[in-house]
């Protein structure tokens, strides 16, 4: 594959209109003005943002001019993707401006800020604040109400009793008025963001009668459908400390290897097919893991971080020598749990029938003693661990 077939299949799930209409518009030399938006609900990249972040990279260096935009204009609607409730609490202004206050210095182990072609920094409350009611009256008029309630995650919550405010509702017109305001030719984003990203869509159709391209790029999740990256009390950072990096990417389950490898390295397809087949035919998934650990810290740092990470967790897990900052948390409401239920919900295994084997072979213990019952009740800080090298400490919030 050529520069342009990797940009537009790799790591990509969807373009809209097509494919092959990006692709001709890119064969034709035409440079793209492009964006990716981040909402500033929490203070961290995590390594599920790295997936659009390495596509934003890979526009920006085929000379593309990339925007990298903060949603703190957006983070005030509280954009309801992936959320089966309402929002408990939505975030100021202030409170949104801090939480993004490192973004920039996070996103810059992957996009270049500066140099030859540098990213542009904008934020959407820049424009989304000063709208006056006529120019919201305006943005809704250019929508039906048909539309907007053709979105799934609003009718599942409907049909779940669950409440749909209208602050959320109106979310997609902020995002999707994003791409006029900016006068964009493409947006780029996580597949559940495709809803609010067609938005944006429509309204340049609307606004400034031109196409605006859609690109959406997987989410990061392992064959569960589990998020990976940001997980029940585990954030793996972009920007943590290479030893505390390398450990928390051993911690994941061996079906996240993959997709890791997948979306988050320059591997050869092919070899990746290679590791599958070689898996599957039982070689230790733990080699794999290893170099996946190992290239992702050293991508994200240096190769000699990378290798003094690997020598410090080979020294420390491999022998035991394991201390409770190293150990990913599991937050949980429940005290009492099945114990191959637990095993199942923090991924220490990937089966029942793994997690019965392994009990049966007294190779599950929490807090050193081997688990003898099905029915247990947890504590704060205990320590669950399966076999010789996967373990887990339980937080009961």
């Amino acid at each position: 594959m050529d520069a342009i077939d990797e940009l537009l299949t790799r790591g990509v799930d969807h373009i809209y209109p097509s494919r092959e209409a990006l692709e001709k518009v890119l064969r034709s030399g035409k440079k793209l003005r492009l964006y990716q938006g981040f909402d500033p609900t929490g203070v961290q990249f995590h390594i599920g943002h790295a997936v659009g972040l390495r596509k934003l990279r890979q526009w920006q260096d085929l000379g593309h001019h990339v925007i990298f935009l903060i949603g703190d204009g957006t983070g005030q609607a509280g954009d309801p993707s992936g959320k089966t409730r309402a929002r408990e609490k939505f975030l100021t202004l202030k409170e949104l401006k801090n939480n993004a206050r490192d973004y920039v210095l996070q996103a810059k182990k992957i996009v270049r800020f500066t140099g030859d072609n540098p990213a542009e920094i904008l934020y959407n409350s820049d424009w989304l604040n000063k709208l006056t009611l006529v120019d919201i009256l305006d943005i809704a008029g250019r929508v039906t109400f048909q539309q907007m309630a053709e979105r799934d995650l609003y009718r599942e919550r409907v049909k779940a009793g669950e409440l749909l405010s209208l602050r959320e509702f109106f979310y997609p017109l902020l995002q999707g008025y994003d791409s006029v305001a900016m006068n964009v030719d493409l947006e780029l984003g996580g597949s559940d963001q495709m809803f609010n990203m067609l938005m944006g869509r429509q309204l340049v159709k609307s606004f400034q009668n031109r196409e605006k391209f859609v690109m959406t790029v997987p989410l990061l999740t392992d064959s569960k459908g589990t998020k990976i990256g940001k997980t029940e009390g585990n954030v793996i950072g972009i920007t943590d400390p290479p030893n505390e990096f390398f450990a928390k990417i051993m911690s994941l389950g061996d079906d996240a290897i993959i997709p890791c490898f997948s979306l988050l390295t320059d591997i050869p397809l092919k070899e990746i097919d290679d590791m599958t087949n070689q898996m599957k035919a039982g070689a230790n998934p733990m080699t794999f893991k290893l170099l996946l650990a190992h290239q992702l810290t050293a991508w994200l740092n240096n190769k000699e971080a990378a290798d003094a990470a690997q020598k410090d967790f080979g020294d420390r897990f491999q022998k035991g020598e394991l201390t409770h900052a190293d150990i990913p948390v599991f937050k949980t409401e429940k005290s009492k749990w099945n114990l191959v239920d637990l095993l199942i919900d923090t991924n220490l295994v990937d089966s029942k029938s793994e997690a019965r084997r392994l009990i049966e072979q007294h190779a599950v213990t929490i807090n050193g003693n081997p688990c003898k019952d099905m029915s247990i009740s947890l504590t704060n800080s205990d320590i669950i661990k399966v076999g010789k090298k996967r373990f887990m400490k339980i937080q009961v919030v």
